[in-house]
């Protein structure tokens, strides 16, 4: 599918649950909607702009009706999902700019923003059912777990938490320890007995739920940049999709840890967010480079796999296990923790239009030393396998 031209730096995107349909949100305040087919057509079908201010968060009703807005502005939008209009609104949702949305069922949405305060909504009801304020720094993701009714957060402070939506108490479950870097993302492996989590300066930590969430199991380096977004890539329960601050988005296998391949690319421009529309084929990538990239992957990992044979020791290396994984771990023993975790299991400047490109996410980034890459510095994949792991990337 050929690059859809937004106009505006995109923050977020959201795909329809029902209908071949995906929705962006951008610096400016517009929401845009596209239809798509399974050639790869697309048309432009919806173009609102609810707020002056930026769009930093969209998701839906779990029955697409609905479509949640949430950014600068700290309104929780509620707009009728086929024709844009205003439905609900709550103004002050947050005292701070609302950095993260997400559906956790029917009746249930959660926000968090720019000081770290998550709320829990129920849009029948015009106030916050539950608030938290564990997080005193940027919240930067969600992740829901739905048998367990558990919400898994990361924040610019450095940590995890774990909150059970069904309980009463003013705390989380879980917080982890002060993992030393802000982090930025989050996804599940192995039937979500691990979840892998994005950094600022690039290694992805691991936390096993057997082991409880105070701190992270394995540390896995290889990215040169941040990993601001990831997904699970479909029908491959070790195998995740990657979206670095360097503009490539990789696919990673872990458990052994090998780097597949570069699925896409947004050039130079660090990579906003990833998501998979409803019939996991199509991958939709945002960037500040005004577009929506929709990459075809159904394919791709048997594609990527076919190009590793054929180079030989190309774009398929395996790290070595001891340094790319956690030293009193093996990948057997992993493994076999994650079967047995399975078996318990059983049971997200300028807001205006003539300056859109100045707006950012409060983040109070890590200033890259080298960010050119002209001083020599140690690989840090160097002694730990074959260093063609990232060459060329």
């Amino acid at each position: 599918m050929p690059d859809i031209p937004i106009g505006n730096q995109v923050f977020d995107l959201v795909f329809h649950p029902k209908q071949d349909f995906v929705y962006v949100g951008t610096v400016a305040g517009e929401i845009k909607g596209f239809s798509y087919d399974a050639e790869g057509e697309y048309q432009e079908k919806l173009s609102i702009r609810p707020t002056m201010r930026s769009c930093r968060g969209l998701d839906m009703a779990v029955d697409g009706s609905k479509l949640y807005s949430v950014g600068k502005d700290k309104i929780f939008h509620i707009l009728d999902a086929e024709t844009g209009k205003t439905v609900e609104q709550r103004a002050n949702a947050h005292e701070s700019s609302i950095n993260r949305i997400a559906t956790l069922n029917e009746n249930t949405v959660v926000t968090g923003d720019d000081e770290g305060v998550i709320k829990f909504w129920d849009p029948r009801k015009p106030e916050a059912i539950r608030s938290f304020e564990h997080h005193f720094d940027f919240i930067s993701d969600f992740h829901f777990l739905p048998v367990k009714k558990q919400l898994i957060t990361t924040s610019g402070d450095a940590t995890v938490s774990v909150i059970d939506i069904r309980s009463n108490k003013k705390g989380p479950l879980a917080h982890s320890e002060d993992q030393e870097d802000e982090l930025l993302s989050i996804v599940p492996i192995k039937k979500a007995s691990r979840f892998v989590v994005g950094t600022q300066l690039g290694t992805l930590l691991v936390f096993n739920q057997a082991k409880g969430w105070a701190d992270s199991v394995d540390r896995v380096p290889g990215h040169p940049s941040s990993v601001e977004a990831l997904c699970p890539f479909p029908g491959a329960d070790n195998v995740i999709l990657t979206g670095s601050s360097d503009g490539m988005i990789r696919a990673l296998q872990l458990y052994p840890t090998k780097l597949l391949g570069v699925i896409a690319d947004h050039g130079e421009f660090p990579i906003e967010r990833l998501k998979l529309d409803r019939e996991s084929r199509w991958l939709g990538s945002v960037s500040h480079d005004n577009i929506l990239k929709m990459t075809d992957v159904k394919d791709a990992l048997e594609e990527s796999d076919g190009e590793g044979e054929e180079e030989g020791k190309g774009k398929g290396v395996d790290l070595d296990a001891e340094d790319a994984l956690d030293k009193d771990s093996s990948d057997d023993e992993l493994q076999n923790e994650g079967e047995e975790a399975e078996e318990k299991e059983s049971d997200s400047g300028s807001d205006s239009e003539d300056e859109p490109v100045k707006e950012s996410k409060k983040r109070k980034k890590k200033k890259n030393p080298d960010p050119l890459g002209t001083k020599k510095k140690k690989n840090p994949l160097e002694g730990t396998g074959d260093p063609s792991f990232f060459a060329g990337l």
